[in-house]
């Protein structure tokens, strides 16, 4: 099955999961699992969450990515992948000073 971005259109949420600013999402669901290719703006974030009946990974398309994960920062570029298993919580933030590209996998366990 193809899922062409470039033909689903961008809605912007403000404060994803309690965040600062802006997500601008675009999202393909099925309702077991979400498929998504999201811009974060510089000092914008998604909010602290916990997985817990799914599982996401997280592929960073461009610019740089913070996420926090308990008490530890992770530093993830452009090429690198981030995970959260079912059960965990993690945070998102944009601390650079470009837009942050991430393609982000979310599925029902």
């Amino acid at each position: 099955m193809l899922i062409d971005f470039s033909k689903i259109e961008e809605v912007c949420v403000p404060n994803f999961k309690g965040g600062e600013k802006e997500l601008l999402k675009k999202a393909y669901a099925d309702g077991r699992n979400c498929i998504m290719l999201d811009r974060l703006m510089p000092g914008a974030s998604i909010g602290r969450h916990t997985h817990e009946t799914n599982s996401e990974i997280m592929y960073i398309v461009s610019g740089t990515a913070t996420f926090t994960v308990g008490d530890t920062v992770e530093t993830v570029q452009a090429g690198q992948c981030h995970y959260c298993p079912k059960g965990g919580t993690h945070m998102l933030q944009n601390r650079g000073e470009e837009p942050l590209v991430f393609f982000a996998v979310v599925t029902e366990q």
